[in-house]
């Protein structure tokens, strides 16, 4: 039965691809490529396998698309950058070679900082789904995004924790982590300008025990320990704070959004609050047709954590899909360069919102979604949409 209902709602989404796409099938043989800059390994492996599932089910829903009066088979070409710098450079490197039009990805911004001169010297455009941090695209016109920036997620998170009356934050990031360090700078810099006080750690990459991190933040007498870090760190500082008893909140930016949290949390009296890019439940045509998909495939629910939750980076990467396909219609071929120049003026509305891009190629968002663990279900509780002043 579920497969029936994600096969008809997949023919109604083809119905309804906003003029972009025709799912009737390759006639001709001809296929353009987009390349999926992922990590399906390393510390930002859980999330890099969510966002790619979003593509993958985006890719599924329409996988055709018309130019010219022509129908062109959309292939996917997957790598896995390993959310590590060096070898996503390589894995860039794999897909230019592999003739890819435009890329999407990467969940992580280290490593697509890393990787945009890679893309830059093939000519190639990129589409950033969450990656915050706003050295992506800056002083480039090759990188574009979809998703809100650190600066204002940050406040937007600090803005969260001064409502709840918190006067003194303690923030944990990785050294050396572009998306870390900067989440955790922008939330310090939003937090002090609202009167509050920031003691701000940082942990090196392999740390395997919190536990004088979090004893820290209970000695300095935080009312909040801030730590947007990957989802392999993530987890070690839910389990550390359960362990040693804490009773202020913990908060994190989009990285948190996953099952493994919820996994790590569910049965203890924590207090996790995070700020993401969709609530499930927002969309219900698309909430339906993704569970029916992942369920009704074990490799994909593995991929989703074991479970039909839906992710944020999930809905995400479902519209930077559409999005690209928007730009190759607007180029009227897989000309990277011609892709390239469309992108600036695509406007897009998918299930997360509008999306259109500014003069830096950054999506112009005003919301955050804050979600809260649900210790008991096991699930996000939605709290309300947060902006900033």
């Amino acid at each position: 039965m579920k497969k029936v209902i994600a096969l008809i709602l997949a023919a109604l989404f083809c119905v309804s691809c906003f003029a972009l796409t025709a799912c009737n099938g390759d006639k001709d043989g001809d296929v353009i490529k987009i390349g999926v800059f992922e990590p399906a390994s390393g510390s930002n492996g859980a999330g890099g396998k969510q966002e790619t599932l979003g593509i993958q089910y985006a890719n599924s829903v329409c996988p055709t698309i018309e130019l010219n009066g022509k129908t062109y088979k959309v292939e996917l070409e997957i790598v896995d950058n390993q959310s590590d710098d060096s070898k996503g450079v390589t894995a860039a490197a794999d897909l230019v070679n592999k003739g890819v039009s435009v890329v999407l990805g990467s969940y992580g911004s280290s490593v697509s900082i890393a990787a945009s001169p890679t893309f830059e010297d093939a000519g190639l455009a990129a589409i950033g789904v969450t990656c915050t941090n706003e050295q992506v695209t800056a002083g480039n016109s090759h990188y574009f995004r979809v998703c809100f920036l650190d600066p204002f997620q940050g406040k937007a998170l600090a803005n969260l924790a001064w409502d709840m009356g918190v006067k003194k934050a303690f923030t944990l990031a990785e050294t050396g982590n572009a998306y870390d360090l900067g989440l955790a700078q922008s939330f310090k810099t939003a937090f002090e300008a609202l009167g509050g006080t920031v003691v701000a750690n940082n942990f090196p990459s392999g740390t395997a025990d919190f536990s004088s991190y979090v004893a820290t933040a209970k000695s300095e007498g935080a009312g909040v320990l801030f730590a947007p870090t990957s989802l392999t760190y993530a987890q070690l500082i839910v389990q550390t704070a359960a362990a040693q008893g804490v009773e202020f909140p913990l908060m994190a930016g989009d990285t948190w959004d996953s099952n493994v949290i919820l996994e790590a949390a569910k049965g203890t009296s924590l207090n996790i609050n995070v700020t993401t890019f969709y609530q499930e439940g927002a969309n219900k045509e698309f909430d339906e047709g993704f569970k029916a998909w992942i369920n009704g495939s074990e490799i994909n629910k593995t991929n989703n954590g074991g479970n039909d939750i839906i992710s944020a980076v999930s809905a995400m990467g479902y519209d930077a899909y559409f999005v690209a396909l928007e730009a190759i219609k607007k180029a009227g071929s897989a000309d990277r360069a011609a892709i390239k120049a469309a992108l600036p003026g695509v406007e897009y509305t998918g299930v997360t919102g509008l999306i259109k891009f500014n003069a830096t190629g950054d999506a112009d968002r005003t919301v955050a979604y804050v979600k809260k663990v649900n210790t008991t279900t096991g699930l996000w509780d939605f709290v309300k949409e947060q902006g900033v002043n």
